[in-house]
């Protein structure tokens, strides 16, 4: 007996889900992130790591001098509590007077600074000065730890083109943008990958489509000037035929994966970025964005990757 089975043909799925509810704004943000807002996590979940990694640079900085600011003044609340005057050169007039005192001489013991205008006079209070010594050679290990990593982690500047363009290209269209590498490093063996995703219709129900872009040449050795990354609009294409009505229509969004080689962190370096079907430009062709100077160098204006002639 014979039996056969049927193979159901799996659909493409860069894992951003086919399913569709509602008119969503876009699937990557400007930034390369996703846009995705995530719910139901707990404490367990949260990384302090991975979150004062990833946070802008005067937030961080900011994170840290409040825990510097935090920290002195539980310590300072601590010695104003056990009475400053069981700290020799605390005294003070003032009750205000007396805590900034505390306050200082916990700032010169968690940096162990150590000044010696202050000092502590009773066994207490040495127990807990030197337990601050110790909160501060751990603590300042691990902000050197953190902003050692944030220094040294490979990251890419790649700079795109604020549009993409619908050009004409041999004997018909081609989708077209165009990078820059924004930092002076070097970028070595480029390799972009490209697709559209929109959202049909099939047996009345909405769904996400993704499909694969075909970049005329999908890997560059170098980048050292603008790389434009063509897509050539063929009968092969899913974008055949379309205008920027249908696009619209079906909600066309080009979302770019771009991987290269970071010779300065001997890294492999990413980038993500997209193009909602608003931000396509029709029937325009980019400017050039380097010329040759009477010397006969190269010179590349990296503001100009986006110019359209």
């Amino acid at each position: 007996m014979c039996y056969q089975q049927s193979m159901h043909k799996v659909s493409f799925d860069p894992g951003l889900t086919q399913q569709y509810t509602a008119p969503y704004s876009r699937v990557i943000n400007k930034d390369g992130s996703f846009n995705v807002h995530r719910r139901g996590t707990t404490w367990r979940d949260v990384n302090p790591y991975l979150q004062l990694i990833n946070m802008p640079w005067p937030v961080f900085l900011g994170v840290l001098f409040l825990a510097y600011l935090g920290a002195n003044t539980i310590f300072a609340l601590a010695y104003y509590a056990l009475g400053t005057d069981q700290l020799l050169g605390a005294e003070a007039a003032t009750a205000g007077g007396r805590f900034l005192n505390a306050f200082f001489f916990s700032a010169h013991t968690i940096t162990t600074v150590g000044y010696g205008n202050i000092a502590p006079k009773t066994p207490t209070m040495n127990a807990l000065a030197a337990f601050e010594a110790m909160v501060g050679v751990l603590g300042f290990a691990v902000a050197t730890g953190l902003l050692y990593g944030r220094v040294s982690r490979p990251s890419a500047r790649i700079g795109f083109s604020e549009r993409m363009v619908v050009a004409p290209y041999q004997d018909g269209t081609s989708l077209q943008f165009r990078v820059v590498n924004r930092r002076t490093n070097s970028l070595m063996e480029l390799d972009v990958q490209l697709m559209v995703m929109t959202v049909t219709e099939e047996d009345g129900i909405s769904k996400r489509k993704y499909e694969r872009l075909t970049a005329e040449r999908d890997r560059v050795l170098f980048l050292p000037l603008t790389w434009t990354i063509v897509h050539p609009i063929d009968r092969d294409s899913p974008l055949w035929g379309k205008t920027a009505e249908d696009l619209k229509r079906l909600q066309a969004e080009v979302m770019i994966l771009l991987k290269a080689y970071d010779d300065t962190f001997s890294q492999t370096v990413l980038a993500r970025y997209s193009y909602r079907h608003d931000e396509i430009e029709w029937g325009r062709r980019f400017a050039p964005a380097f010329f040759v100077d009477g010397h006969g160098d190269l010179v590349l204006e990296v503001r100009r990757v986006g110019d359209l002639a």
